[in-house]
């Protein structure tokens, strides 16, 4: 529906829900809202909603409905978050404005990992899937590889914990662990902008 939206309206429903660095720190939803997103062309959003569609499921089972969202939505945050420590404020990838929920899939790649570990599979073709994407920026153009980076992480993270949990603490890990990686990303966030020099320090006027 988003994607509809994005197309009907031209771009400017793009503009009003996309992230950058620039409108992040004034529009904090938008860590969010981008990841709902995608590029006008349909390989993007086909991409995302295969490798949902791919691993998905499986995780939903494995940690079930509550547990699998809160993983979805935390790896989302991440991924604009990780494209926010990597920017640059005195550069252009400060105000470039990204979308896609790459993030949130790479966050369910580094998920799989930890459980299919635990169960006592080989995750090397995950691994490989992972490598070949992150290789990707490479050679195509406006890929927000940061964005992976920062899904991942947070997937790796929480799949852990959940796939690691004791069965009698299993309840407890559900809601403690994601609620301790959302402070520690707003932290993360709030740290980067409290190093953000003001227009004037940019300017060499203090």
């Amino acid at each position: 529906m988003s994607w509809i939206l994005q197309l009907a309206t031209g771009g400017a429903w793009t503009q009003e829900w996309a992230f950058s660095p620039a409108t992040g720190q004034v529009e904090p939803w938008r860590f969010l809202t981008a990841a709902f997103l995608h590029s006008t062309t349909p390989l993007h959003i086909l991409f995302n909603m295969y490798a949902l569609w791919l691993v998905g499921p499986f995780l939903e089972q494995a940690f079930g409905r509550g547990r699998f969202i809160a993983l979805y939505l935390l790896a989302a945050v991440g991924g604009q978050v990780g494209v926010l420590l990597l920017a640059d404020p005195t550069q252009d990838s400060w105000f470039i404005g990204v979308v896609g929920a790459s993030g949130a899939v790479f966050g369910l790649f580094g998920a799989i990992i930890p459980v299919l570990r635990r169960l006592g599979k080989n995750a090397g073709q995950i691994v490989v899937l992972i490598a070949i994407n992150m290789a990707l920026p490479l050679f195509v153009p406006n890929i927000a590889w940061q964005a992976h980076l920062g899904g991942l992480a947070v997937g790796l993270v929480i799949g852990a914990g959940y796939a690691l949990a004791p069965r009698e603490r299993q309840r407890l890990v559900g809601w403690a662990l994601p609620t301790a990686v959302g402070v520690v990303l707003v932290a993360a966030a709030t740290w980067k902008y409290s190093t953000v020099p003001t227009v004037a320090g940019l300017l060499g006027l203090f």
